[in-house]
């Protein structure tokens, strides 16, 4: 991967320039989901001054890219680290463009399709996998998980408890497994959520290898079996029922929920947006169309709304909450929307210190950590930041791998790797619940 730019000139001179480049592109959006994206780039590139940003900014907005980083085109800063998918026919603008303004950039993917075929079995060409030989090496569509969520929930009677927290906006059942040996005893538990962000494959992809690694060495490991007997696990492997299997199904980097605006076109909520928390303040979006829109009112998204009300009602025995997202190498805790340090800092920190070096002592890769806002970006409206405002002492976030070479695309040779080592951090984290820490 090289990087490109030409002398130094004034950026600003360019800005009508690449708006006349770009006015009549847009990232169309087909209903085919093969061959869709042949041709797409993702490109990335780092605002030296405001100025630069200013106007990565107005290109964004312009060229209507698909931004993977940060989360929202207002986020866009002097120094962020930002990847656009732009589509094929607008590629070549926005790269003469970037040269001729002497914006670093760095083009991760040079072609999307080929990416995407390569690196996972796609929806089209899948054969069918029965649940007796369930692959958890490969990513697997929503009728899949809920299917081996049912079988688990007849096989495993004795640790596994399924249930359902609601609806969708489509009206697909939200379900939750409760893991963990039945005991009369009080138990503390931990709530896992994964996939609130549609693309974010392999988010569900870890819930699922969760289970299976719990209930397979519940008799052989001395760690899974006090961590199954002490505390109860609550895990949903897909948030965000409706978007993944959009991604799935019509557009592979679709992230919102799917609801219906009356005076938009524009569908879906960013569900990490939407929590009663500095709701739709700074890194939330108000406009419908933006990926990070925070929805027409707090909790509007039935999906959240559902997950909240569980978590309300049984704030007073969940001690941690664990949500995992992609992608950026990094564990997160709050405060998401405000520079400001929580109460427990001490416990928390340490409990993310000691997970991240567990994680790199299985396969040497670096997680960064600390606070959500000053190590990521501030976002208002997050479900880590609610989850600690009402009453759990221990929320954390996991940005999965990679840190930009395939993004949203990991193929599935890299399952096992980025979820047995993500596998021990967790571990980690809940052994630190056992020991006495407010």
């Amino acid at each position: 991967m090289k990087f490109f730019g030409k002398p130094r000139s004034q950026t600003a001179a360019f800005l009508p320039l690449c708006l006349l480049f770009l006015k009549s592109l847009s990232l169309g959006h087909s209903n085919l989901y093969s061959n869709r994206y042949a041709g797409d780039k993702v490109i990335r590139l780092t605002p030296n001054t405001e100025e630069e940003a200013f106007v990565l900014k107005k290109i964004c907005h312009q060229l209507k890219v698909d931004l993977w980083q940060p989360g929202g085109v207002s986020q866009i800063s002097q120094g962020t680290v930002t990847d656009v998918h732009v589509p094929h026919n607008g590629s070549r603008a926005l790269l003469t463009f970037l040269q001729e303004a002497n914006i670093q950039y760095k083009i991760l993917i040079e072609d999307l399709q080929k990416v995407l075929e390569k690196g996972s079995s796609l929806p089209a060409w899948r054969s069918r996998r029965s649940l007796s030989g369930y692959n958890y090496e490969v990513y697997h569509s929503l009728e899949e998980i809920q299917n081996w969520m049912h079988h688990l929930n007849k096989t495993h009677s004795g640790l596994i408890h399924m249930f359902s927290i609601g609806k969708s906006y489509e009206g697909r059942s939200l379900y939750v497994l409760k893991l963990g040996r039945r005991s009369r005893a009080y138990k503390r538990a931990v709530w896992m959520d994964c996939g609130i962000h549609a693309r974010e494959w392999i988010g569900p992809a870890f819930c699922q290898w969760f289970v299976k690694e719990a209930l397979l060495t519940y008799r052989s490991d001395p760690t899974m079996r006090k961590t199954l007997n002490h505390l109860y696990f609550y895990i949903m492997p897909v948030f965000n029922v409706d978007g993944y299997h959009f991604s799935w199904t019509n557009d592979r980097f679709w992230r919102k929920t799917r609801s219906r605006n009356s005076r938009f076109r524009c569908r879906g909520v960013d569900a990490n947006r939407n929590w009663r928390v500095k709701w739709c303040d700074e890194g939330a979006s108000m406009h419908p169309c933006d990926d990070t829109y925070c929805g027409p009112f707090p909790e509007s998204e039935p999906e959240v709304k559902a997950v909240a009300n569980f978590l309300r009602k049984h704030r007073k025995h969940i001690t941690a909450y664990l949500s995992f997202h992609a992608y950026a190498q990094m564990l997160l805790y709050p405060y998401s929307y405000k520079y400001a340090t929580i109460p427990n800092f001490s416990c928390v920190e340490s409990a993310a210190y000691k997970a991240v070096n567990a994680l790199r002592s299985v396969h040497g890769v670096q997680y960064r950590y600390g606070p959500a806002s000053s190590t990521l970006y501030v976002s208002s409206g997050s479900s880590m930041d609610w989850a600690y405002k009402n009453g759990i002492p221990y929320t954390f976030a996991f940005e999965l791998r990679d840190t930009g070479h395939f993004g949203f695309l990991l193929p599935e040779t890299l399952i096992k790797p980025t979820c047995t080592e993500t596998m021990l951090a967790v571990k980690n984290i809940t052994m630190h619940l056992l020991k006495k820490c407010p």
